[in-house]
């Protein structure tokens, strides 16, 4: 069988927020920014970094933002073309002019259900799946996580294979993630994963996280279908899909090595806006000489 090629990718933004209240009352938390962009623009940039072509954006209520986030703003454009603001006029019409559709999720039923959406838009191909709340900084030099995962899946993998990036956690933080047992020599950073559980509980030593990078085939779709709500959560959950769906070799890890920030929890969200304001040219003369000068002293 030919390799298909993986030029679509589906980003799930349906969520209700509810870790930053009172301020996703009326406001999509995928908007709150990580000091000038909001997280769901670097998620939306990671994807086109990677050779994405088409992108599909799972919504739900409240979530009016997010489409006019990626939408024209013929008003503020106009006026930033009087004022001759031509770098943030390009900014503005940059984020307007990818092909990006929105789907919306009428109940927040889980992962999995706010995947499902996403079958007509999938068709027969397989899929890159992008959650939101996670950031992910590649070193310096180094492609962007979805474009290693892309490479690898395309060079060293077969069509059916399920591809899912992996971090390493301690014991104590893996009841907060989908957690993988893995087996294999790590060859091109990929492992066998020959146990994939969501949020364990009992967990004595550190292993691989899910980081919210995903290669999937469309066959995960029927698995969708196939598996009932969690017995935890009571949810629909990813986790379980791919665990009826891929078996034995079919189901990889992908260890990733670059930065990754949790921008679904305020602390997360504090964390990556002040690592990225430490980077910006605008901000990271100043905020460093104010962490120096006003913030450490105090901390003593």
């Amino acid at each position: 069988m030919a390799k298909q090629q993986i030029k679509k990718a589906v980003i799930p933004a349906g969520g209700l927020g509810t870790r930053f209240l009172p301020a996703t009352k009326a406001m999509a938390k995928e908007i709150i920014p990580i000091l000038d962009k909001p997280s769901i623009q670097f998620i939306v940039e990671e994807a086109i970094e990677s050779g994405i072509e088409e992108i599909l954006i799972i919504t739900g209520r409240n979530k009016r933002s997010v489409e006019d986030h990626f939408d024209a703003n013929f008003d503020l454009e106009d006026n930033l073309k009087q004022k001759h603001k031509d770098k943030l006029l390009k900014m503005v019409e940059d984020t307007s002019l990818l092909n990006i559709q929105f789907k919306r999720q009428h109940y927040p039923k889980g992962l999995g259900d706010a995947i499902f959406q996403a079958k007509s838009f999938v068709g027969d191909e397989p899929f890159l799946l992008l959650l939101g709340d996670d950031i992910m900084v590649s070193a310096p030099g180094e492609k962007p996580l979805s474009k290693q995962m892309i490479d690898c899946y395309q060079e060293q993998l077969d069509n059916d294979v399920v591809l899912v990036a992996g971090a390493t956690v301690s014991a104590k933080e893996t009841s907060s993630f989908g957690i993988m047992t893995t087996s294999g020599d790590g060859e091109a950073g990929i492992y066998n994963i020959d146990k994939f559980e969501e949020k364990p509980q009992n967990e004595t030593e550190e292993k691989l996280a899910a980081v919210g990078r995903y290669i999937l085939p469309p066959e995960i779709f029927d698995a969708i279908e196939a598996v009932p709500e969690n017995d935890f959560s009571g949810e629909f959950e990813l986790t379980d899909a791919i665990n009826h769906l891929a078996k034995g070799n079919k189901l990889k890890a992908y260890d990733y090595q670059g930065e990754w920030y949790e921008v679904g929890e305020p602390l997360g969200l504090l964390k990556a806006s002040i690592q990225f304001a430490l980077r910006h040219e605008e901000t990271a003369d100043g905020f460093r000489d104010y962490l120096k000068n006003d913030i450490i002293p105090t901390l003593k």
